[in-house]
């Protein structure tokens, strides 16, 4: 019989903007009594600012967060060493964004992250934008973000032990 427990493993969590994907992982994860939330977005200006302080008062008292927006991996160690709690990340297309400004390198970094994740004895939540579905971006930068997070999702989602899409807040199984 295949183990149901949402937060048993794994979960990549994929939808569009607006889709309900963060709203549905929080769920998820509020049922088991809160966790911890790695944020990776960044307060760039005004609208974010706010944008953030929107969601840390929407999650309330449930969730200890933590704001990393480069360093995920350490982020998730620091996580696994402090117990049980499940960890909800999103999200990692903000991740990637942050990689390209900083003119990281998202091969290594994506490699780093994958070869982490099964080694985790806690449950993690990753949540991103499905940027696939859409026309192929006019230029060159949108063309390399679209292709880094289409190849971090295939490789997460070889991964994960269960892979959800959300349109319009309906979650659909993948895998």
């Amino acid at each position: 019989m295949t183990n149901t427990d949402p937060l048993d493993g794994m979960h990549l969590i994929l939808g569009g903007a607006r889709s309900g994907k963060s709203r549905f992982a929080e769920n998820i994860i509020n049922q088991a009594g809160g966790g911890i939330y790695i944020a990776t977005g960044r307060a760039w200006d005004d609208e974010m600012v706010n944008r953030i302080d929107l969601h840390k008062q929407s999650r309330g008292e449930l969730w200890q967060t933590i704001e990393e927006p480069l360093d995920l991996c350490a982020a998730l160690a620091t996580c696994n060493k402090a117990g049980a709690k499940p960890v909800l990340v999103d999200c990692l297309t903000l991740w990637v964004t942050n990689l390209m400004l900083e003119d990281r390198d998202i091969a290594l970094e994506t490699d780093r992250l994958c070869e982490m994740l099964p080694t985790l004895d806690i449950p993690v939540l990753l949540v991103s934008n499905e940027v696939g579905f859409g026309i192929v971006p006019e230029n060159a930068m949108a063309r390399a973000f679209r292709d880094h997070a289409g190849r971090l999702h295939q490789r997460i989602a070889e991964l994960a032990d269960r892979v959800t899409l959300v349109v319009a807040g309906i979650p659909m199984s993948v895998k």
